[in-house]
């Protein structure tokens, strides 16, 4: 009788102890600037016990919300230091514990450097890059299993694909990784995307586990190599556990239901726009299976900010690209863009701001002098510059220019950089996983993907590349995402052609291969393209020519645009050549003159270190 009632007793516990099925954060750090902690306890009717926590810590605020699944505990970590603490739930003569840790955190965790001009950020999706572990291809917990047979289905690529192939990154140039979303999604299709998140506090089990990302981040950092991670703020799945038993009717925007996003981000600021198409810009969603998150909730702005801070710590992250930034309730996000910036003064979070006119883009990063004037700031420090990614898709196109086309195009480009509070710290890139291959654009033409690197490279920004660029990976947009997102050849046992070796790769493959190693490898020490200021001369007869110097380099870069060679009378650009007279040019090795000409070939690059 006594062993029975032991074991009800047991039974009993352990029914009550898994009343909680989930803690968010499920553990903290020490020595936060964010000292005060707002913990999310859910299982069945949980806001119906009154709740203590152990070791003199104090429970600052206990919020509940109309479901009783919910019980948000806010405790302040201020001077306490790693411990395990015990939470006691107390409903009449019922009570559980749960416990909840502060963990020890990183030495000088807080000045972390981030990435920055200095870097060469490689973006890749998971899915498509490299399949490391075959046994996680599909998850018994998650619905869309593997069918690298459909161009839209899961193909199996990995955490451990990634972490296989980092020195190929490394040999390549690369200093820094952005992968595509890695956390959990659960839809029953296209999942592979991974933007429409089920769990933003676990890796998809697909991809591998939270350690195998604490691994990835790890190996990274022992190549000196950088992890960013795409941060999405905008929008979570429609498979989201919080969706399916919403905390309160306004954690996700509600029309009742759903309305879809005008997609008019130029309404944010619009002086002359109406109510109704800012709320719709902001509050509606991306599409109907992604409900738009309401930032304006105090709730879930925290929840956001807490959750991000907690990777950062947890992964030992170097930096975050956040999606669909300026679709956010813009005052919401800059307050959680602040949040993130206090706890890390040095870390750098790039935005996608997808609009086609520099002063739009330019007022969504931080200090402004555009939003300024509606005494706004975002905090962001750093924007995607979609203006120039626009030119490179048919600048190379237009062999005979006028005053309108050619490579007046980047020139005009440029000339609107007063526009931006900080323009080294742009993303620049060719393309990414939205948009269309530039090498299928360009007919796989190594002369235009020279041109187009060769510009990415040594001008101001952070150049990104986006995976297989480089082996001459091409994709057409106007046959789907899919085509854009091919798998890379020898990502999967049995490839007939692994890129990721010199030896497995096309006569072609090593053609792109090269040059694109030998122009980021020089690029990678290079302090004067990284800051060095940036000269630029009106183009003429479609040749572009421009400068980057400081007090130690000056570095000549010339593009030829025009099928035909061209001489460029060099007395022209005398104010930067000065007293040099001759050039080691980059890509060739060889010493080029500088005494009246200079002679450059049709659709070509040159980069001539002074001397």
């Amino acid at each position: 009788m006594v062993k029975f009632i032991q074991l009800y007793v047991f039974l009993f516990s352990v029914i009550l102890t898994a009343q909680i099925e989930r803690v968010e954060p499920p553990f903290w750090y020490e020595g936060m600037n964010k000292n005060e902690v707002q913990i999310l306890f859910y299982g069945y009717n949980i806001a119906q016990n009154s709740v203590t926590v152990s070791n003199n810590v104090v429970i600052t605020n206990v919020t509940k919300t109309e479901n009783s699944n919910y019980l948000f505990v806010t405790i302040d970590t201020k001077n306490v230091v790693a411990q395990e603490l015990q939470f006691t739930f107390i409903n009449g003569k019922k009570t559980f514990k749960r416990n909840f840790e502060i963990k020890k955190r990183k030495i000088n965790s807080k000045f972390r450097k981030s990435f920055d001009a200095s870097d060469v950020m490689y973006l890749l999706m998971p899915d498509r890059f490299a399949n490391g572990d075959l046994m996680n291809d599909s998850s018994p917990m998650l619905t869309e299993k593997a069918n690298r047979a459909l161009p839209g289905g899961r193909h199996g690529g990995d955490i451990q694909g990634i972490i296989n192939n980092l020195d190929y990154i490394k040999e390549l140039g690369a200093t820094a990784i952005w992968s595509t979303p890695l956390c959990e999604d659960n839809d029953k299709e296209y999942s592979y995307h991974t933007y429409g998140q089920s769990d933003v506090y676990r890796i998809d089990s697909r991809y591998g586990t939270n350690e195998d990302y604490q691994n990835l981040s790890a190996e990274m950092h022992k190549r000196e190599m950088k992890l960013v991670m795409d941060y999405v703020t905008n929008h979570w799945g429609a498979e989201h556990w919080m969706f399916k038993d919403m905390p309160t009717y306004d954690w996700f925007h509600q029309f009742p239901g759903y309305a879809q996003s005008n997609y008019r981000m130029t309404t944010q600021y619009d002086s002359n726009g109406s109510k109704r198409d800012a709320k719709y810009c902001m509050d509606g969603w991306f599409v109907p299976s992604m409900p738009d998150l309401n930032q304006s909730n105090p709730l879930v702005l925290n929840y956001l900010i807490q959750n991000a801070i907690w990777w950062i710590e947890y992964a030992d992250l170097d930096g975050f690209r956040v999606d669909t930034y300026s679709y956010n309730d813009k005052e919401e996000i800059a307050k959680w863009t602040k949040a993130i910036i206090d706890e890390y003064p040095n870390f750098n979070i790039v935005g996608e701001v997808w609009m086609h006119d520099q002063a739009q883009i330019s007022y969504w990063q931080k200090d402004s002098p555009i939003a300024k004037i509606q005494s706004y700031n975002s905090f962001l420090p750093s924007v995607m510059d979609f203006t120039l990614h626009d030119i490179f898709g048919n600048v190379f196109y237009e062999d005979k220019a006028d005053w309108s086309n050619g490579m007046i195009k980047f020139y005009e480009n440029f000339v609107n950089d007063f526009l931006y509070a900080d323009p080294k710290n742009l993303l620049i890139f060719l393309e990414n996983h939205d948009t269309g291959r530039f090498n299928h654009i360009y007919n796989k033409d190594i002369k235009k993907y020279k041109l187009g690197l060769t510009l990415l490279a040594t001008m101001r920004g952070i150049p990104q590349l986006y995976y297989g660029s480089e082996i001459g990976m091409a994709g057409d947009k106007g046959k789907g995402d899919a085509d854009i997102r091919q798998d890379f050849p020898g990502g999967w046992k049995g490839d007939a052609n692994n890129a990721f070796l010199a030896s497995g790769r096309t006569a072609e493959q090593n053609q792109f291969f090269n040059f694109t190693k030998q122009l980021l490898n020089w690029r990678k020490n290079k302090v004067v393209i990284h800051t060095g200021k940036l000269t630029h001369y009106i183009p003429e007869n479609n040749v572009y020519v421009y400068f980057r110097h400081n007090e130690k380099e000056t570095v000549m870069v010339v593009l030829n645009n025009n099928p035909e060679p061209q001489k460029l009378k060099l007395a022209r650009f005398q104010e930067n050549i000065l007293l040099f007279s001759k050039g080691k040019e980059v890509l060739s090795g060889k010493e080029i003159s500088l005494k009246d000409e200079l002679l450059i070939e049709g659709k070509s690059a040159m980069i001539l270190e002074l001397k």
